[in-house]
């Protein structure tokens, strides 16, 4: 937390060009000394590249994970100026909460989901919160607080007696609920999905909880494209304000199938912003401590 104080003083006093000097030699220090990382990412690589990847592919990869990291300073301190964002899928996100009764939006660990959480600030009165579990949430509270103790954040954990009720009450408010839901636990329930051309195991929790509780889903995906640039992607996976009780799992599995499709077009559209350091075909797998280092800057 102590270095992470120090490098948000630096970013902040310094001005984004200046404190990006010191990401090539942070992304050049853990593709030199996070072999697991290393070797995830070429598996990765491989699959989203359709050829072998070369060391400046890995090394591209881990350069945009250290910029979106880095990027977190500047967007929660309210600077968005510095950056050119384009939106595409805005009407999707408009209908969805011009309904005002709450919306789930779907990411994964690809690109930046704070650029996303920015824009969704633009719109007075909104209230984004994020659904992780209680260990991830105190993690990250912990960090954002440390880039700017001012900026509210609003996390829901699960795990709580009380977790579901606060998530509904949320939701009727007209919130946006945020989920990464690319990773998941030992014992969660997974379902199996090809992606990039393998079967892969996916967690059936997010699908769960939208059709229980009767809300659409938007996919939200805040694609970094090098420099200052950032694309933000709004898509349309499901709407469970209509589902028959009856047909809940299908649907929820079709929603899934949707959302893995999608993300696949974007990892061969965009595959350096895919920020899964640990191998991902395995069920078992649990990311590797080493790639999570970059937070520093």
């Amino acid at each position: 937390m102590l270095m992470l104080r120090i490098m948000t003083w630096i970013s902040l006093r310094l001005g984004r060009r200046a404190a990006r000097v010191v990401l090539s030699g942070i992304a050049a220090y853990f593709l030199v000394f996070a072999p697991a990382a290393r070797r995830a990412s070429r598996q990765y690589l491989a699959r989203a590249l359709g050829r072998a990847p070369r060391i400046g592919d890995s090394f591209r990869q881990f350069f945009s994970f250290a910029s979106t990291i880095h990027d977190r300073v500047y967007l929660l301190n309210g600077r968005l100026d510095l950056f050119s964002i384009r939106v595409h899928g805005q009407e999707v996100i408009e209908a969805a909460l011009n309904r005002g009764e709450g919306v789930f939006m779907v990411g994964a660990h690809f690109g930046s989901f704070e650029v996303l959480r920015a824009i969704s600030h633009q719109r007075p009165g909104l209230r984004v919160c994020m659904l992780m579990y209680e260990g991830n949430a105190r993690k990250i509270n912990a960090a954002l607080k440390a880039i700017n103790p001012l900026a509210e954040h609003d996390v829901i954990a699960l795990g709580h007696p009380e977790s579901m009720l606060r998530l509904r009450d949320a939701l009727d408010d007209g919130a946006i609920i945020g989920i990464l839901a690319d990773r998941s636990l030992h014992d969660d329930e997974t379902v199996c999905v090809p992606f990039l051309g393998k079967p892969t195991r996916w967690p059936a929790g997010p699908w769960r909880i939208a059709a229980l509780l009767r809300k659409p889903v938007v996919m939200a995906l805040g694609v970094y494209g090098g420099g200052n640039r950032y694309d933000v992607y709004f898509e349309s996976l499901a709407d469970f304000s209509n589902t028959d009780r009856r047909a809940r799992s299908e649907a929820e599995h079709a929603a899934l199938a949707t959302y893995v499709q999608r993300l696949q077009a974007h990892c061969e559209r965009e595959p350096y912003n895919w920020f899964n350091f640990f191998d991902f075909w395995s069920r078992s797998a649990q990311p590797t401590a080493p790639p999570a280092k970059p937070e520093t800057p």
